[in-house]
């Protein structure tokens, strides 16, 4: 494996996209469905009367979008990359110069994923918009678009690795997206099922009252929801603004800098998930009054009875991302293994060259 061999098969790779011309259209189509999605969520918020923190409930909404999007697209960047190839007659002639296996696969991922960044690009002046009306630091979309972009490649990843090993297109498409479906849907159904197989019997007592109850443990199962995209991508940027009393922002009386005033309620889905998510870690408190309770942005999580604060079971984005990462990893090594040359065993029914 050379960097030449790599960057000679991700040109070739990228030249084959401009000439079909479908590439750009696509990317016309996804700016237009960005564009649109913003200005619709914009004035969605003016109407609804969300002033305070447009800026954090913008970008935050936005962000989960662009990575459905994504989820949605990208595995048709990759999921034909090989046996389209092979269909057409023309890996064989790609497999006989001195491009490695790895030089090709890497390429074709290269291009694939190098599509995504493009089509993640676009988005960034919808994203600065949303940073510009404020509570949003350029911190938090820096890490935002470099979560989105990771999760990009191994969405890419995947889907190459299933064009090398299914012969037909329509069958790896099909299976590219079920490994996303897995992935977002597929984690969160797993960790509902096995919540409800561990759920234990246990007494509470509700002011002078204890009653028997079924509690899901979900601290010994969270990590079923630890891959899931949306997951990782919450819960791994940091805060969008520091919260005052009752969840509200903070913000500087007129005339009065050194002293904060609250201005209104944060809304910010992230926030949301992520304080979900690692309520989730935390184990089931006995005492009713020291569990259940909600913090000002919705999120039921545990409260320490004896400070009064939400209990913080620690981070999930790092068990996720590295799972995700290495699933690509894996993905890459398989696709690999596939263009080797000469080959153990052909794919049945389809053209060699």
């Amino acid at each position: 494996m050379t960097l030449s061999g790599i960057r000679t098969m991700a040109r070739q790779e990228f030249r084959v996209r401009l000439r079909t011309g479908r590439w750009r259209t696509a990317l016309m189509v996804w700016t237009s469905v960005i564009g649109l999605f913003s200005l619709l969520l914009w004035s969605a918020l003016q109407w609804l009367g969300v002033t305070s923190s447009i800026g954090v409930t913008m970008f935050s909404t936005l962000m989960l979008f662009v990575l459905s999007l994504a989820l949605l697209v990208m595995p048709a960047t990759s999921a034909q990359s090989v046996n389209g190839d092979r269909e057409r007659g023309t890996l064989a002639s790609v497999q006989v110069t001195r491009l490695t296996a790895a030089d090709i696969a890497i390429g074709k991922f290269a291009a694939a994923w190098g599509t995504g960044l493009v089509a993640l690009a676009l988005t960034t002046p919808f994203a600065g918009w949303a940073v510009l009306e404020g509570g949003v630091g350029w911190l938090r979309a820096l890490a935002v678009l470099a979560v989105v972009a990771l999760l990009i490649g191994v969405v890419c990843a995947v889907s190459l690795a299933a064009s090398a090993v299914f012969p037909r297109t329509t069958t790896s498409a099909l299976a590219a997206y079920l490994a996303v479906f897995a992935l977002s849907f597929g984690t969160l159904i797993a960790f509902l099922l096995a919540s409800a197989l561990t759920a234990e019997t246990v007494q509470r007592t509700y002011g002078e009252r204890t009653v028997e109850t079924r509690v899901p443990q979900t601290h010994r199962v969270w990590g079923w929801l630890a891959p899931n995209p949306y997951v990782i991508l919450a819960d791994a940027v940091p805060s969008a603004i520091p919260a005052g009393p009752a969840g509200y922002v903070l913000g500087f009386e007129a005339g009065r800098a050194s002293q904060y005033a609250v201005v209104g309620p944060v809304i910010d889905p992230m926030e949301w998930i992520r304080n979900g998510v690692r309520g989730l870690r935390v184990p089931p408190a006995d005492d009713y009054g020291a569990y259940g309770e909600y913090t000002p942005y919705g999120d039921a999580v545990a409260i320490d009875p004896r400070t009064g604060e939400a209990e913080d079971g620690g981070p999930v984005w790092p068990y996720g991302l590295a799972f995700n990462v290495a699933l690509g990893a894996g993905a890459l090594w398989i696709t690999v293994r596939r263009l080797r040359t000469p080959m153990e065993e052909p794919p049945g029914g389809t053209r060699i060259a």
